[in-house]
């Protein structure tokens, strides 16, 4: 692989540590579907609560199934509404466990023909099953997509009617009963359906909506960048090409000529250096201590007094200033995170320099609350861009552990890397 792609490659790696506007704001995974997702698995949760309460508690009572049918037909249906109620509350596995309820509740009325056989029916005393009729067609809302929830709905309803006139044998008394048993799941079951997938449709206009916004911020960004770009070239030619080139032009003298050859050396760094980040600084090299002072310095301009620990050995080869500077960014950038939200709770820096293998490595560690990488929102940008991004940029490696009892920020650069 050549320089330039291997360039490319580090580059194309950075930039996939920033999520983008597309693929954060569409879909099942988007800022506000997902949030929206989170509340329906709630309330559907609550409701289900409180009927699958009523259906246990009736289910206590004397009941219309066989004995060796009760406890079977118990244990199928609540252990896996169990496991869905704890999964809404959690927001984990909610897909899954409320589809296993789905589709364990039509299996328990399919059997239940068979469980009430020889028993004395009654048409007026409902069974405590139908009290579950519209927590599994609630259940397919979040489990199934559109299609299957529709067919949820009206399957159900009419699965239930079906073995509750079975029960009955086909008698007259039970049909009135039966139909408006049915009638009512029926209108309840579609109103949820509608309910989530109005809820579901707006979410997914909003991040639409967003996408787009995001884009055209992006657009107007570029074209900002671009005209800033444009006035800083002009100005470094301005400022800086030209007056090498007039001074060269006019040296006569040693002396003279020296100065020439100077300016026209920061000239060429600066021309080098113009597609870089104004912040990132020149090229020049520096030295593991000296990162040190820079994290020491940038943290008090923070407002956090820190001394940084230093495990550098003699002979410690020097890096380039745009990798340093890079380093130097996204520590203060982790020393910012734990001042903000672990309130600079043990925090401690240390910057390790080894010489073989040539590497510089930074830790910064906090004794905080901690937090879940993967539950940071998609538009907070302080760890991926900052930190991920840059460090990756620079040909660097960065880990983030964190656990109830702290957060540990590493980054690494070896030398040899681009």
């Amino acid at each position: 692989m050549s320089e330039a792609e291997s360039t490319r490659a580090i580059l194309d790696d950075a930039w996939g540590h920033i999520p983008q506007s597309r693929e954060t704001t569409a879909g099942l995974g988007s800022f506000t579907r997902l949030r929206i997702e989170r509340i329906i698995s709630l309330v559907v949760g609550l409701g289900s609560l409180v009927l699958g309460t009523q259906a246990f508690l009736t289910a206590l009572l004397p009941y219309q199934e066989s004995p060796a049918w009760h406890v079977p037909l118990m244990l199928m249906t609540f252990v896996p509404l169990t496991a869905m109620l704890i999964a809404c509350g959690l927001g984990r596995a909610v897909r899954l466990c409320a589809g296993i309820f789905a589709v364990a509740y039509p299996l328990a009325l399919l059997l239940w023909p068979a469980a009430t056989a020889g028993g004395t029916a009654d048409s007026t005393a409902e069974p405590w099953i139908w009290y579950l009729v519209n927590v599994a067609t609630v259940a397919s809302v979040l489990a199934f997509p559109l299609f299957l929830q529709v067919v949820w709905t009206a399957f159900v309803p009419i699965l239930f009617g079906v073995v509750r006139l079975i029960q009955g044998e086909f008698t007259p008394e039970y049909w009135y009963n039966v139909t408006l048993d049915v009638s009512f799941a029926l209108i309840l079951g579609g109103m949820l359906v509608t309910l989530g997938w109005v809820f579901r449709a707006i979410a997914a206009n909003v991040d639409e909506a967003r996408a787009r916004a995001v884009e055209s911020y992006a657009a107007a960004a570029a074209a900002d960048a671009a005209e800033q770009e444009r006035i800083a070239v002009a100005a470094l030619m301005h400022d800086s090409v030209l007056a090498a080139l007039i001074a060269a032009e006019r040296a006569h003298t040693p002396r003279e000529r020296t100065l020439a050859v100077t300016m026209a050396r920061e000239a060429l760094t600066r021309l080098a250096n113009t597609e870089q980040d104004s912040e990132e600084g020149s090229d020049e090299p520096r030295d593991a201590a000296s990162l040190a002072d820079d994290i020491e310095r940038s943290a008090a301009e923070l407002g956090v007094d820190i001394g940084v620990q230093r495990s550098i050995v003699p002979r410690t080869p020097p890096m380039p200033g745009r990798i340093a500077r890079a380093l130097v960014l996204a520590a203060t950038q982790a020393i910012a995170n734990a001042a903000q939200h672990a309130g600079g709770s043990g925090l401690a820096v240390i910057v390790d320099g080894s010489a073989d293998p040539a590497r510089v490595r930074i830790t910064v560690r906090d004794t905080g609350a901690g937090f879940d990488l993967d539950r940071v929102p998609h538009d907070r940008l302080g760890i991926r861009a900052s930190i991920f991004a840059r460090v990756a940029a620079v040909g660097g490696t960065s880990s983030i552990d964190s656990d109830p009892h702290g957060t540990t920020v590493r980054l690494e650069w070896r030398e040899g890397t681009p």
